[in-house]
């Protein structure tokens, strides 16, 4: 199975048909997807905010981390899972989207950010866990941090103004004149022969 009819078998799915066809599901999700988002991006700020030695100083980076992470983790869940509903009511118009593409990519950079830091400094967490900033690396990680997480939420919002749910009309034929096109007058009734046209 190529990926095309990959796509096409998903978005013909029972789910993917039933949240297209209902009024306040799409909706829904979207709302809990962008609220979703914004408690990932906010956690994460505080955290990054930290290691910057901008926010929070007076307590140990450690015991924050802990606290913040476990409602990343959920608020990140939610919003993997109201994303993906979201894509199967549409998946062949958002996977050839550009900046759908871009926002993956993206979050497949902020999870290799992480893991750096994870994989570096947070070996090390204990020799600078009471300082008032992270190590320059440290800092380094929190200011990438923060503009992936910034630039996922700019392409995000650009999805939503570059696709549709709807599926594009067919394209009028290439015999129709202008006159077909354009048969009903603006009120919505057909158009008027001007009465002071020649016969």
């Amino acid at each position: 199975m190529d990926i095309a009819a990959l796509l096409q078998w998903v978005e013909a799915s029972r789910w993917a048909t039933g949240i297209r066809e209902s009024l306040l599901l799409f909706p829904l999700l979207e709302s809990i997807h962008v609220m979703g988002l914004s408690l990932v991006f906010g956690t994460i700020a505080i955290i990054d905010l930290r290691l910057l030695g901008a926010a929070s100083t007076e307590r140990r980076f450690k015991r924050m981390a802990s606290d913040i992470l476990k409602w990343t983790w959920a608020a990140f869940a939610v919003t993997a899972l109201t994303g993906s509903l979201m894509f199967i009511t549409n998946a062949s118009v958002y996977y050839h989207n550009f900046y759908f593409r871009a926002k993956m990519l993206l979050l497949v950079l902020a999870g290799v950010n992480m893991l750096s830091f994870e994989l570096t400094l947070g070996r090390t967490v204990h020799r600078w866990d009471n300082a008032r900033s992270a190590p320059a690396a440290g800092r380094v990680v929190a200011v990438l941090s923060l503009a992936i997480w910034m630039s996922v939420i700019f392409a995000g919002r650009l999805i939503g103004f570059t696709t549709s749910r709807a599926k594009q009309a067919a394209p009028a034929p290439s015999d129709t004149t202008l006159e077909e096109l354009f048969q009903a007058a603006p009120g919505g009734g057909r158009a008027q022969p001007d009465p002071r046209q020649k016969r």
